[in-house]
């Protein structure tokens, strides 16, 4: 998915590290769920919180461990960016190891984004082309990548409002300028309404 597809659609981004995680059944004993409680140091989009917790599909209950191809590992006391999702089990990560990252400090103490899923690769529907997925980078460069994604979001949102109201205001416009020709239109219509009835 597109960077800004992944902003546009999450419920919430936040970064922070995971304190606890517990592992359980689901209430039919079908799967088994991981909680990862994650202290909030960032919200970057939605309703700020201090802590969330996190479900995904897989884990290990005793001697059992069910593992689910393509949804993030967290680990304690792990740091991350977390594109959040509602859903019925609980706030889960939404478009699975795509929408989660690692943040790692580099050899000078610089904390650094770095994407979960490493190979894939992003295609270009309107070229059919692959191209270059994404890099590492630091955090505050990430935190501004998403402000500028919400900020174009909310720019293209206001000029479609707007150029609705100017569309709505043209049309308001055109039947007060054509208010004769409207109200003929008008009249003939519920003549020929009254004059099928009165056949009938």
């Amino acid at each position: 998915m597109e960077f800004d597809a992944k902003v546009e659609n999450a419920a919430s981004i936040v970064v922070g590290k995971v304190v606890s995680q517990r592992s359980e059944w689901d209430a039919g004993r079908k799967w088994i769920l991981t909680y990862s409680t994650i202290q909030v140091e960032k919200t970057l989009k939605g309703t700020p919180a201090q802590q969330v917790t996190i479900v995904t599909p897989g884990g290990t209950v005793g001697n059992i461990a069910q593992d689910v191809i393509g949804v993030p590992k967290f680990r304690e006391g792990d740091e991350h960016v977390v594109f959040v999702r509602n859903s019925q089990a609980g706030p889960t990560v939404l478009y699975l190891e795509q929408g989660a990252y690692s943040v790692e400090k580099n050899d000078r103490g610089e904390r650094m984004v770095r994407p979960l899923v490493s190979s894939a690769v992003l295609v270009d529907t309107q070229r059919g082309k692959a191209v270059e997925p994404e890099g590492i980078r630091p955090l505050r460069d990430f935190e501004t990548g998403v402000r500028k994604s919400i900020q174009h979001r909310d720019t293209m949102r206001m000029k479609m409002i707007e150029q609705k109201q100017r569309e709505e205001k043209s049309l308001w416009t055109q039947i007060q300028r054509n208010r004769v020709l409207v109200l003929l239109a008008i009249v003939g219509a519920m003549l020929a309404t009254w004059q099928l009835f009165k056949r009938s």
